[in-house]
């Protein structure tokens, strides 16, 4: 511990939002860092408590508890504020091989865990990683890190979401032969599809892909693994097969929308906008450019589908919330806002969010165009586009089918374990544990690649 005294010494600093009517305007990151410093002041505020609750990663009474893949965060706040990025750069890749994304998506579990929130403000872990990271990219300490010696045995990994990159990454640097097939026409998953621009910018996602292939891992794009003949090939040639395909089944709406036109669910309305918005692909699903737009649900997709509809144009937005305004209230009483909420209330002066409320019917012109909803209050709220992000049900069931593989709501394993009912084939990420986070997802990953390592070579020195 470099500045015992730091955290008494230093006000906390958070990476600033760029204001909310100027960033509603283009699609480009929401924050602007703190650089020089400021970022090693920042890193000083760490106490380097006798237990860093921040990196414990624990579940406690329903709660996680600090970081899900053990960041060694004093080590590397540490290193920050000496201005020595080399060594903590080196002390984050040890647990955590993106933190590019995590120091940009992660709901900071760590901040929530950390001592010095207990009597004032957390340390900035969050914004600190981020710093750490683009430091090295800026800079060009990222190179390809080559394995000298081949394990001989080849693996593939199905999806390129957060999980898969993990145990591409993990068991490529182990030495095994690694080939990561996507069914969509980018390498990404979620982080290339699923999570708006300003949140995650594209260029983030293929620096690292780009970097992964450098490193030996192979990427194929555009094939389906659910398709039982491309699904037999690969189970067939590849020494383990890792299934992470994500949680891809929608809840229920709650109500009757077959023949209705204008009602979506979050991610395919996310997907269509990142084709049109980012790669210039079109798409069936309409934009939300001059229409009165209703979200239903919470959360992190719901909030992204607000900030992509107010990008987008949309003439108002509203955001259903089924619980009431009383259960999402901080410790000092007040309603946080997040960055979409901010910004809806910037641009029409209100929170969009109207707690209690559920949908009750859809109202239809005679083309069987959305019009309006009706909520179970009896309100009818006028809506040409009505976008669900209601949570997922479970991962798809024709993956599964087509490599043979037992499911429940998630792919069937023993607990605590990642292999399937087929002993060489495995899963991680949504597709194991259900809908959740990215830094969960990459976790899944590192301890998928554990059990993967050690099937094919009788034991494993992954950490």
């Amino acid at each position: 511990m470099g500045k015992p005294t730091g955290f008494l010494e230093y006000a906390r600093c958070e990476n600033r939002r760029r204001p909310p009517l100027e960033r509603v305007k283009d699609w480009e990151d929401l924050y602007l860092p703190v650089e020089g410093t400021s970022r090693q002041e920042q890193g000083a505020r760490c106490m380097n408590c006798g237990v860093p609750f921040c990196q414990a990663g624990v579940q406690f009474e329903g709660r996680q508890l600090g970081c899900p893949l053990h960041n060694l965060i004093p080590e590397w706040n540490d290193m920050l504020m000496d201005g020595n990025y080399g060594h903590a750069l080196a002390r984050l890749l040890k647990t955590n091989n993106f933190p590019e994304f995590t120091g940009r998506v992660c709901p900071a579990f760590c901040e929530q865990a950390c001592s010095c929130g207990l009597y004032d403000a957390p340390v900035t872990v969050h914004d600190n990683e981020r710093s750490i990271i683009e430091y090295a990219f800026s800079n060009g300490m990222m190179k390809p890190r080559y394995t000298l010696n081949s394990s001989g045995k080849n693996v593939a990994v199905i999806g390129s979401g957060p999980a898969g990159l993990a145990v591409a990454d993990q068991l490529n640097h182990r030495g095994h032969s690694v080939t990561v097939v996507e069914k969509q026409g980018r390498i990404g998953g979620i982080l290339a599809y699923g999570i708006p621009n300003m949140k995650l910018p594209k260029t983030v996602v293929q620096r690292r892909v780009e970097l992964m292939t450098d490193e030996g891992v192979s990427f194929v794009t555009g094939l389906d693994a659910s398709d039982p003949a491309v699904a037999g090939r690969l189970s067939r040639e590849y020494d383990a097969v890792v299934l992470c395909c994500g949680a891809e089944e929608p809840r229920s709406v709650g109500v009757e929308t077959e023949g209705v036109q204008g009602v979506y669910y979050a991610m395919d309305y996310l997907h269509a906008s990142v084709d049109r918005q980012q790669f210039g692909i079109r798409s069936e699903i309409p934009d939300a450019g001059g229409k009165h737009v209703i979200v239903i649900g919470t959360g992190n997709t719901a909030s992204d589908c607000v900030a992509t509809a107010i990008r987008q144009g949309c003439t108002d937005i509203c955001q259903l919330v089924r619980r009431g305004r009383g259960d999402y209230l901080d410790s000092r009483g007040e309603l946080p806002q997040d960055y979409a909420q901010e910004e809806a209330a910037a641009l029409f002066g209100r929170d969009p969010r109207l707690f209690g409320q559920s949908v009750a019917r859809l109202e239809t012109d005679e083309a069987g165009s959305l019009c309006a909803v009706t909520t179970k209050s009896g309100e009818t709220l006028p809506c040409e586009l009505l976008i669900a992000a209601t949570g997922f049900a479970g991962c798809r069931e024709d993956v599964c089918a087509a490599f043979g593989v037992e499911r429940n709501r998630t792919v069937v394993t023993a607990a605590g374990h990642y292999q399937t009912s087929v002993p060489h084939i495995f899963t991680a990420g949504d597709m194991h544990r259900g809908q959740s986070l990215v830094v969960h997802a990459i976790a899944e990953g590192r301890a998928a690649a554990i059990e993967v390592d050690r099937f094919l070579m009788g034991y494993t020195n992954l950490i």
